[in-house]
């Protein structure tokens, strides 16, 4: 694993982090036999080597009025680079995630919407740039597991 360099209490803290960004460093402390001063020079480690980007809030999207989920495989033009995929999908606030990918697709897109014609314009737009070859959606029935990314626990 390249970037910083995790010892099991770094790993710990991370995880401390992940379930409540709002903990207190003298709570992170006590569950791993810690100062709280300790705690907030690792974590101030951590955020300088780029292991923690930021801390942020989880949302559900239902309770914000996001009803409908779904996925987009995005097929490019030839030579689409991917800067102007993300440049034109930027723009859209309903894609939430995006990323290019392996396989007959370039991209793949996570959009949440209010609703099913909220959904069909957002994909109508993004089908109408002019990279865009075609696109194929489904849409999400139920989450099943959604978790945020923790460290990397290697086999021993």
């Amino acid at each position: 694993m390249s970037g910083v360099r995790l010892d099991p209490v770094d790993e710990n803290i991370i995880t401390l982090l992940v379930e409540d960004a709002r903990r207190s460093f003298a709570d992170i402390g006590a569950r791993v036999g810690l100062t709280a001063s300790a705690v907030k020079r690792r974590v101030d480690r951590l955020r300088a080597g780029g292991a923690i980007a930021g801390f942020t809030v989880r949302l559900e999207p239902g309770a914000l009025g996001w009803t409908v989920e779904g996925y987009v495989e995005l097929y490019c033009r030839a030579s689409t680079p991917p800067q102007a995929i993300r440049a034109a999908i930027a723009r859209f606030p309903e894609v939430v995630d995006a990323s290019t990918i392996s396989g007959e697709a370039d991209a793949l897109l996570r959009i949440v919407a209010a609703d099913m014609q909220h959904f069909e314009r957002v994909l109508e737009q993004i089908g109408a740039q002019a990279f865009v070859a075609r696109t194929k959606s489904v849409l999400v029935l139920s989450a099943l597991l959604r978790r945020p990314v923790t460290p990397l626990h290697e086999a021993p």
